[in-house]
């Protein structure tokens, strides 16, 4: 039996009815579809000019996987042992479900393309046993670690981004914010339609109300995401950037946001509170796109040109 038939994609399930056991069953199936062969008519092809493995990370208590992608070696194999590359901490989307091979096409592309070597988060997914902080503090680990062992992995720390997608994005934002904090100098932050709030609040947009059930039942899995990232009796306002009391001094931003999209305010409204820090921030709005699409060039057509826009920020971001 082939790939394709072999692996088929989960119905989607009633999101605020879900149970513990349903959530992680329908996460496990999902996650399957999103890692197969199958699912590549929509996530798209790897780039054949990158070479992509996982790794696992020693973090402080815990081991993390990581997606590394690199210039592939060109026949003369000094490709594989290039140093000197930037380095690009990426963050896939998803939150409750999500995996870092969703992203093949666009980080493939990127480590191909800038050059550079591409690490993707691995993170812990939320779940009633795993809120957010959880995967903040992966997302910030993973940089800490790749910059501490710059040599070993072949990089210039000094040319270093971060990259998210949606919940990922949230993550890359606060991974900026603790990098500022730490004195870590980073040269660029990309945010793909970034969800940047997570307290009641985060439903006070006209496009939450004009996206909740179209072009996606947005709604529910946004109320699952809050309900699993800040359980009763955390601090809310803690951890989205867009309520951080400073964000002057931050890396030089691209929000990329699509227009059919239940967060789409989102990313304007921190693109708002960015500039007025006197950040550097770039704004750019994909019309009719929809949320998650650069993950899905096989079905959005605007996937290739917000790629091409986020391939040349961070080219000119990490020059040399």
């Amino acid at each position: 039996m082939s790939e394709t038939t072999a692996v088929k994609r989960p119905p989607e399930p009633d999101f605020p009815a879900m149970t513990t056991e349903e959530l992680i069953a329908y996460r496990d199936a999902e996650n399957r579809f999103r890692a197969s062969g199958a699912a590549r008519a929509i996530t798209g092809e790897p780039d054949p000019a990158a070479a992509i493995e996982w790794q696992e990370l020693a973090l402080p208590g815990r081991d993390l996987p990581v997606r590394v992608y690199r210039p592939a070696s060109t026949g003369d194999g000094e490709a594989g042992t290039r140093t000197g590359l930037p380095l690009v901490v990426h963050v896939h989307g998803g939150s409750f479900v999500g995996t870092a091979v969703q992203c093949d096409w666009t980080n493939s592309h990127l480590a191909a393309h800038l050059p550079a070597l591409v690490v993707s988060v691995e993170h812990r997914l939320v779940a009633p046993d795993s809120p957010l902080s959880n995967a903040a503090d992966d997302g910030w680990d993973v940089l800490r670690h790749m910059v501490r062992h710059a040599a070993r992995w072949g990089v210039d720390p000094a040319r270093t981004a971060v990259f998210g997608e949606s919940f990922g994005a949230l993550i890359s934002a606060l991974t900026a914010i603790r990098a500022r904090e730490a004195g870590l100098r980073l040269k660029a932050q990309v945010l793909v339609n970034p969800a940047v709030d997570v307290t009641g609040t985060m439903y006070d947009y006209p496009s939450i109300a004009e996206y909740a059930y179209s072009p996606t039942h947005a709604l529910p899995q946004l109320r699952l995401l809050q309900r699993l990232a800040v359980p009763p009796g955390t601090d809310a306002r803690a951890f989205p950037p867009l309520y951080a009391d400073d964000l002057g001094g931050l890396a030089p931003a691209l929000l990329v946001v699509p227009t059919q999209d239940a967060v789409a305010d989102h990313g304007r409204r921190y693109a708002e509170r960015l500039r007025a820090a006197g950040t550097s921030v770039r704004l750019t709005e994909y019309p009719g796109a929809r949320h998650a699409f650069l993950s899905m060039p096989g079905v959005e057509q605007q996937a290739a040109a917000a790629r091409a826009e986020i391939h040349e920020f961070l080219r000119a971001a990490l020059a040399e």
